[in-house]
């Protein structure tokens, strides 16, 4: 029987599929690279031609699980009539990759993780900050919001949401959390200059998703 051959990248992409199902059904801690060689019948040499290690096939599993929400995301606006305020809101509540990956996500919360955390955090940010300008600009042509940069924008709200609410990275006390949660509505609203209050659903949202 011959041998298939598969292309790089099919082979690449089947290597983090099936890693990201034994990572998210039994746990990446109890998941080792033999059992992702086993269940797709490869050498050592071919997982290991592609992934160093297994904390580098981790860091492209969440990639492709960010890559996966952003698809997600694009699909919901296409399908939505709606004005950028009420967008960027469903951008911003949409969080099907979370609660469908929580137990691949979790591990990046552990003690120890900070420095992939950051990492994953800024290749999230820097994915999904076109998605979010994007909406930015149509909220200027609808006289919603007034800026001069909507990419750095996105950038600099998305940074500042992300990193500063996230307890993986920062373990505040719960009422240092929350003062920052809490002001967040009238700062995203004042860098936008968009309608005071519209922006106020960020302080549930942000605290149900810090739980």
């Amino acid at each position: 029987m011959s041998r298939i051959v598969k292309k790089r990248e099919e082979r690449r992409q089947e290597i983090i599929a099936t890693a990201r199902e034994l990572f998210q059904t039994q746990e990446y801690q109890n998941t080792s690279m033999n059992n992702i060689m086993e269940k797709l019948n490869i050498a050592k040499g071919t997982i290991y031609h592609y992934f160093k290690s297994k904390d580098e096939l981790l860091e492209a599993v969440v990639e492709n699980i960010i890559e996966e929400d952003i698809a997600h995301k694009q699909a919901l606006l296409q399908d939505v009539s709606a004005n950028a305020l009420e967008k960027f809101r469903l951008l911003i509540t949409s969080n099907d990759a979370t609660e469908e990956n929580d137990r691949i996500l979790s591990y990046l919360h552990q003690p120890g993780n900070v420095a992939m955390h950051t990492r994953l955090l800024a290749v999230a940010i820097e994915k999904q900050a076109q998605l979010y300008a994007n909406v930015l600009e149509e909220g200027c042509e609808e006289g919603i919001f007034e800026i001069e940069n909507p990419l750095e924008c996105a950038e600099f709200l998305l940074a500042g949401i992300q990193f500063l609410t996230d307890m993986g990275v920062y373990p505040w006390k719960q009422d240092d959390l929350m003062r920052r949660i809490k002001a967040y509505p009238a700062l995203v609203e004042a860098q936008l200059k968009a309608p005071k209050g519209s922006f106020n659903f960020l302080v549930n949202q942000l605290s149900n998703s810090d739980e």
